[in-house]
């Protein structure tokens, strides 16, 4: 089958090198005109306009590597061999915890660590690797092309020189900018309507690398919190770097201003448990910049209608199909777990219409349920986050049942994960979209067990903060 994917990102590029590897003709096309840099150091300073996410933080959840050991071996070869390394379970544990015993399972439960224009960097080298796959940098996607069926099948894709290449398949892997739905309205579809709400938050970033001669602290615990006024988190990568990303409500313009500033940024940082001894000195920032990514939104688009798909002979996968707000990492998980439901279906169906049905199908089945526990979680920060900006007591309705489950994961969740390795065990399964997404309070044992923490709230002592009680704290901290 002659594939077009286009894109050139995480998805994109794992589609094409699936495709090629199943023996398909794969022309990928990325609007970015960007050569291919000797090093993952040189990846850093891709410019990928295209894809502004690629130098903010990310994680490479259990999913994600599981699936590159099984289909894959020699791309997680290659990525180790970049720099990257394996965070597994039981390693680090918290010292409170006595009851840790390995599994067999645990073997799936290791992250990855790493940049992602690293990532993105070994993705696009083992794809040209691949002789049946040829990439077309800096040539725009602006349409697709189709007879005059119902309803319409995509033969092909236009360019913005007004060429086309031809296609028995297209693949769209154009990330959350993705202008499908406009391609397809131009050929007379009517689409539904999409689902779509903003995460509130804005995300601000910055990376380092360590010292010569320095070493990562103690990573023995959480790797991020929740304040309610700024989310953040530690992400370590390849080749002794790491990020730290905070997150400030979209509502916060004085926060916004605040973290964009580098200076202030580092302060910030530095009042927050988990970030400060990661700036104790042991490491210096890559670039100057704090990078910043607004406009950061949930959605889900419908092509398959009433059960039957809305054209043929093209399908969306990774952000183009879904995105979720990146604060829990799961996007180049989903955009790779895409790639590969896309490429089961080409192999299991002949024709465009089964392959357009078991894709939407498994999709749904798979990845849905993720974004609704994502759309979920979101709406319950925002509550949070605008009752603080506020003024106002998030938790003052103690007959709410939000304020009650917040209670459970403050005073229930989060202390047995110090002491529990059964519930620790099921929250990492469930962080690295490897369990179902409430498997976490749905499961009798982990339930049961996370509620008898509860019980006992009164008799342990107050845990230490995670960073300043109040927004106003944290701001007098960022002005140093």
């Amino acid at each position: 089958m002659q594939i077009t994917v286009v894109g050139g990102g995480v998805a994109g590029l794992s589609a094409a090198l699936k495709l090629g590897r199943l023996g398909h003709a794969v022309t990928l096309i990325e609007r970015d005109r960007t050569a291919m840099p000797e090093t993952p150091d040189a990846a850093f300073e891709w410019i990928r306009r295209g894809a502004p996410q690629v130098r903010h933080s990310h994680a490479f959840l259990g999913r994600l590597r599981t699936s590159l050991a099984r289909n894959e071996p020699d791309v997680l070869e290659a990525l180790l061999e970049a720099g990257a390394t394996e965070m597994r379970f039981g390693d680090n544990l918290p010292p409170e915890m006595t009851n840790f015993v390995s599994e067999p399972g645990d073997d799936d439960l290791v992250m990855l660590a790493c940049r992602r224009t690293t990532f993105e960097w070994v993705l696009r080298r083992m794809a040209l690797d691949e002789g049946n796959v040829t990439f077309e940098g800096g040539r725009a996607v602006v349409g697709v092309v189709a007879g005059d069926e119902s309803p319409p099948i995509v033969t092909g894709v236009r360019l913005d020189d007004g060429t086309t290449v031809d296609s028995e398949l297209v693949v769209v892997a154009a990330g959350r900018r993705s202008a499908l739905p406009d391609w397809l309205e131009q050929l007379g579809v009517e689409l539904p309507d999409e689902e779509v709400e903003d995460t509130g938050i804005v995300y601000f970033s910055r990376f380092f690398r360590l010292r010569e001669g320095e070493d990562y602290p103690p990573r023995s615990g959480l790797i991020g919190g929740d304040l309610g006024y700024v989310k953040y988190g530690v992400f370590v990568g390849d080749n002794r770097t790491f990020s730290l990303t905070l997150a400030a409500p979209t509502a916060d313009e004085e926060l916004r201003k605040t973290l964009a500033d580098p200076v202030k940024f580092d302060n910030a940082a530095r009042e927050l448990i988990v970030a400060e001894p990661f700036l104790d000195g042991r490491a210096e920032p890559l670039d100057d910049d704090v990078h910043v990514m607004a406009g950061l939104l949930n959605r889900w688009r419908d092509f398959v209608v009433d059960g039957e798909p809305v054209a043929l002979g093209v399908v969306a996968i990774g952000d183009a199909a879904l995105c979720t707000n990146p604060l829990y990492g799961r996007g180049c998980s989903t955009g790779y777990w895409g790639a590969q439901l896309i490429a089961d279906a080409i192999e299991r169906n002949d024709d465009l219409r089964a392959i357009a049905l078991d894709y939407d199908e498994a999709l749904r089945r798979e990845i849905l349920p993720w974004y609704r526990s994502t759309v979920i979680q979101d709406a319950e920060a925002r509550r949070v986050a605008a009752a603080l900006l506020a003024g106002e007591d998030p938790d003052g309705d103690d007959t709410d049942p939000r304020t009650q489950m917040r209670a459970v994961f403050r005073d229930g969740i989060v202390p047995a994960l110090q002491t529990d390795a059964v519930v620790l065990r099921a929250f990492v399964r469930n962080l690295n979209l490897l369990s179902e997404p409430d498997a976490l309070m749905s499961d009798a044992d982990v339930s049961a067990r996370i509620f008898a923490a509860w019980e006992q709230r009164h008799d342990r002592p107050a845990p230490d903060p995670i960073g300043p009680a109040t927004r106003e704290d944290f701001l007098a901290a960022a002005m140093g």
